[in-house]
């Protein structure tokens, strides 16, 4: 997995840079050491897994393809920005990469003062990984791009889920989060939709941070599970304290 960039200025992604994995189907990142530890929901980790199929795990990885309606109640610690069923042996990189400074800090201190304005935010750690231009599985054309954002400083934990290009998809796409057993999860709304993917993604063209293509949820406590109701997102009230929104 050599390290390459790739220069993208596309807002609302960040620069897509970093180890690639070996592209399989199914297939996942090796067990990535966290330069430091990242907290989900409690739980202090120290590993993580980006896996082909549009979802990172923590404990080990993980291939399922057919994604799973949140809550799971399962064993699985999972964040998912695009889960779906990729098949990368083609064409399309999956990459990774950590920082502990520079720009990218910078970018990611300001995000999330702007979006979670209340907290006095200063990022000590980001984690990019990006499905770049990603065909779905019997759909060679396809090619999608999404982004997920770890974002860590203290205690406190945020992810951005950013999307670029999105094909249509005859598959089903879950986008949000679960933890163990289920008691916090997160379901954005279009997923297991006709708006999910296509010119006219709900990802794409909808934020509950006024950014389109840019979803942003804290994911050190947070409220009870929950998915959104109501139609879209980008006016609803933010809660800083839970995961973006005011249920």
């Amino acid at each position: 997995s050599k390290s390459v960039t790739f220069t993208c200025s596309n807002r609302p992604l960040y620069p897509i840079s970093g180890n690639t994995t070996q592209p399989a189907l199914d297939g996942s990142s090796p067990r990535i050491v966290l330069q430091q530890p990242f907290v989900y929901f409690g739980k202090q980790y120290n590993q993580i897994y980006v896996n082909h199929n549009g979802h990172m795990t923590f404990n080990n990885p993980w291939s399922m393809y057919i994604p799973q309606r949140f809550p799971m109640y399962s064993t699985w610690d999972i964040i998912a920005p695009f889960w779906t069923d990729f098949d990368n042996r083609q064409t399309g990189l999956v990459y990774y990469k950590q920082y502990t400074s520079g720009n990218i800090l910078n970018q990611a201190t300001e995000d999330i003062n702007n979006y979670f304005p209340q907290l006095n935010f200063t990022s000590s750690w980001v984690f990019v990984a990006t499905w770049h231009e990603m065909p779905y599985w019997q759909q060679e054309n396809s090619r999608t791009t999404v982004q997920a954002v770890l974002i860590s400083g203290g205690q406190s934990s945020f992810v951005l889920m950013n999307y670029g290009n999105i094909s249509p998809n005859r598959w089903n796409i879950q986008v949000g989060y679960d933890t163990i057993n289920s008691p916090h999860h997160l379901t954005v709304p279009g997923s297991f939709s006709s708006n999910a993917s296509g010119n006219y993604s709900v990802f794409r063209l909808n934020s509950n941070v006024n950014v389109p293509g840019r979803w942003a949820f804290r994911l050190d406590h947070g409220s009870r599970g929950c998915t959104f109701n109501g139609k879209t997102s980008s006016t609803a009230p933010m809660d800083p304290l839970s995961h973006g929104y005011l249920h």
